[in-house]
């Protein structure tokens, strides 16, 4: 057990409460929210609202509980909030002094050794007068629940104490088999919840399974092993379904592992053992299975600025991809390791924010500086394949400084990386040197495949290429048409036409 959790979160809690910079990204509607409400009775000191409220109407099983009261609202530093079945007994309970309230299962993730891991989240989330609570689990299907809280658990408020005051009841999930899913946060789907639509697919999972995701934010973690593979998560439009939540490494990566034994934490299926002890667990939404496709949403890792590493997409599988996504983060935004395929979307970060092993091909998308930094980090092996832009514009924030930003930097422990720049429009915040070494020089850079073709600034003008690393390579037009085909570098694969654009385009 991390005995630091509840610190750990401390430092995330900001984050999650109104009144600091990031909650007003997430307005009201931020947490998906029960369908079901009800008004409490006038008791002094309690709730003026709860969700979900009532038997007549039954709610998904992975429902977040919400209490509204009549002004702002503050977390407690003791006491219960506790589910029970009608005879009294407890499902999950929220305990504010206990460290275990403040860790959970997701996704039955297991380490390296194959024990179960548990993250650290933030169990209940304030904004002004609303509080919701996440619990550590679904509730099962098709029964009936009520909720107390203690006295105390918000400050200056009295609780709910009476079995009678706040009963719900869950809904059926659908057959099993079922390959069409629906996610609502206001409970018009089969699940209220990404996370409770991809815990619903059977492990062992061997048929295409669709996961529609319906509009609104859904604050929560995502992880998708790799016994589920074939999933397809589609938002209803990146501008309005957003996955979102302040993961990172000082709250789940090797800042929160150092003392958690190598059993319980060790990533699983990992490409590089050393690096990739403990960083698989950082992620807003991280994959491990093959087949994958997430399309049309927003994910957004909401780690300020200076918050440590922290992957807003982690993709840890073959045949990844993405299309038409938003990817949003700082440092380390987007993770790819493994064959993925990435179209027609938009990243953005200042520190590597897009990295990983490779091979990966990305193909009319804009890549985003926030600040000084570097846009990608490629660690592929030496004779494996890297990463391939095609297409793309390099974009910066307002106040992002002319040749602050490189394409890509590397370090001595990966001599090979492959990095290739074709047909890109970049701003003059990209650095004339273009790339950058660390504990080598080119004298030893042979291996490197720092390439480029036709680059141009965003008006189309020829980009002057003269100062750029004496080690990188202006590419032939007869190499550049063989890097533009995506089974070049995918060993085969080209999943262009699956995401509605040929090849070469």
């Amino acid at each position: 057990m991390r005995t630091k959790s509840r610190q750990l979160v401390a430092l995330l809690r900001p984050v999650l409460r109104a009144g600091s910079v990031l909650a007003v990204l997430l307005a009201p509607t931020a947490v998906p929210l029960p369908a079901v409400a009800g008004v409490l009775p006038d008791t002094p000191g309690a709730p003026a609202a709860v969700a979900p409220i009532g038997t007549a109407r039954a709610v998904c099983a992975d429902t977040p509980l919400r209490l509204t009261f009549d002004s702002d609202v503050r977390v407690g530093s003791g006491g219960r909030l506790t589910v029970h079945r009608p005879d009294g007994s407890a499902v999950d309970t929220i305990d504010l002094a206990d460290p275990a309230s403040y860790q959970r299962l997701i996704g039955g993730a297991r380490s390296d050794y194959g024990e179960p891991h548990r993250w650290t989240y933030e169990p209940v989330v304030v904004e002004g007068r609303t509080a919701t609570v996440l619990l550590h689990r679904s509730l099962d299907p098709g029964k009936q629940y009520y909720v107390t809280v203690d006295p105390g658990f918000f400050e200056g408020h009295a609780g709910i104490t009476s079995p009678r005051t706040w009963r719900f009841r869950t809904a059926a999930t659908p057959r099993p088999g079922t390959a069409e899913l629906r996610v609502d946060a206001h409970g018009g789907g089969d699940f209220c919840t990404v996370q409770g639509a991809v815990d619903f697919v059977p492990e062992g999972n061997e048929q295409e399974v669709t996961i529609d995701v319906a509009p609104g934010t859904y604050r929560e973690i995502v992880y998708i092993g790799q016994s589920r593979p074939h999933l397809r998560v589609n938002g209803s439009g990146a501008g309005r379904t957003v996955v979102a939540y302040p993961n990172n490494s000082v709250l789940n990566g090797d800042s929160a592992m150092a003392d958690v034994p190598p059993e319980q934490s060790y990533c699983p299926r990992r490409v590089l053992p050393q690096p990739d002890r403990f960083n698989c667990w950082r992620a807003a939404f991280g994959v491990d299975a093959d087949d994958f496709r997430l399309r049309s949403i927003t994910v957004h890792n909401l780690t300020p600025d200076g918050g440590s590493q922290s992957e807003a997409f982690r993709g840890n599988g073959d045949r990844i991809v993405l299309d038409r996504v938003r990817i949003l983060s700082h440092q380390d935004s987007l993770r790819l390791q493994g064959r993925a395929y990435v179209a027609d979307s938009y990243i953005e970060g200042d520190v590597d924010f897009f990295w990983g092993t490779g091979g990966v091909f990305v193909r009319n998308s804009e890549l985003k500086a926030l600040d000084l930094g570097y846009i990608s980090q490629i660690r592929n092996a030496p004779d494996g394949p890297g990463v391939v832009f095609s297409g793309t514009r390099l974009t910066r924030a307002p106040g992002v400084a002319d040749g602050s930003v490189l394409l890509s930097r590397i370090d001595s422990r990966f001599p090979a990386s492959q990095a290739v720049f074709i047909d890109t429009a970049m701003d003059a915040h990209v650095a004339p040197v273009g790339w950058g070494l660390t504990g080598f020089d080119c004298t030893t850079g042979q291996q490197l495949r720092f390439w480029e073709y036709g680059s141009t600034d965003l008006r189309g003008a020829p980009a002057d290429t003269s100062q750029r690393l004496s080690c990188s390579r202006q590419l032939t037009e007869a190499e550049a048409l063989t890097w533009r085909d995506p089974a070049t570098l995918l060993d085969g694969w080209d999943p262009s036409a699956t995401t509605g654009r040929g090849r070469g385009n």
